[in-house]
């Protein structure tokens, strides 16, 4: 796969150019809306959040920006990557290529999208007087992890989703349930402690993910690198698994459409 993969190098260049220059191709505003979309999230959810949660975060802007926009990046691999199968089946059936290309592009052009967005967070954290530091330059081993813990899930639901092609939308339903599952737009110390739920989000993959984000954005520390060297290694084991239920499922893509 990995000699394939190097052959055929030109073409995942070419998919994630399409990708990124495809995203916006017929909106007016092109690619500002990779900024506006998370502005408009963080809105909502500075005006509603704050009374809704007795003693929210110090500086609670930034702390939305610096969950919404890393967990819009992950989101945006699942989901990219659940439907490249289905939203590519006219080529698939016409000419043969590695189809892994398809979840990895979808990777790659979110992961270039997301290092564009972390512009927001780098300009709200000089707005609110939070400053930067040295320490954002882990963002991108951060972001690798996560994006492979995406990779990996993505891989997966795409190959179901060929197949099953309600999954797209058992996907979609099971991301905005999952966006409450780790500490977003909420802080961690809202559950009592010991209680069943804080230990469950305590748990989450994604809860050591933005954890990271906010000590090297917003605490300038660096973050507990043993949890995200965990995650990663955890999403490197799952991206092989899912690579061989891939390779086991992909003879029939063709046939599906």
């Amino acid at each position: 796969m990995i000699r394939e993969l190097y052959d055929y190098r030109e073409l995942l260049k070419t998919s994630v150019k399409k990708d990124i220059r495809g995203r916006y191709k017929a909106s007016v505003l092109g690619v500002l809306w990779s900024f506006i979309n998370p502005l408009l999230q963080v809105l909502v959810y500075a005006i509603v959040f704050p009374y809704m949660m007795k003693g929210a975060a110090d500086h609670y802007v930034v702390y939305l920006v610096t969950g919404i926009i890393p967990w819009t990046f992950f989101q945006t691999v699942v989901n990219q990557c659940t439907t490249s199968i289905k939203s590519n089946s006219g080529i698939i059936k016409k000419v043969y290529f590695p189809r892994i290309i398809l979840m990895l592009s979808a990777f790659l052009s979110g992961l270039i999208n997301f290092f564009i967005s972390c512009v927001i967070i780098v300009v709200f954290c000089l707005i609110f007087g939070m400053g930067i530091s040295w320490h954002i330059v882990l963002v991108p081993l951060i972001a690798v992890t996560e994006g492979l813990f995406g990779l990996a899930l993505g891989t997966i639901f795409g190959a179901i989703d060929a197949y099953i092609q309600d999954t797209e939308y058992i996907v979609n339903f099971i991301l905005m349930m999952a966006m409450y599952g780790a500490p977003i737009i909420y802080e961690i110390n809202i559950f009592p402690q010991g209680s069943k739920i804080g230990a469950l989000i305590q748990i989450n993959p994604m809860t050591k993910i933005m954890n990271a984000y906010r000590d090297v954005f917003m605490y300038h520390q660096i973050p507990d690198m043993g949890a995200i060297g965990i995650v990663f290694v955890m999403s490197l084991i799952l991206f092989i698994i899912a690579v061989a239920l891939f390779n086991r499922m992909q003879k029939g893509f063709a046939e599906q459409f």
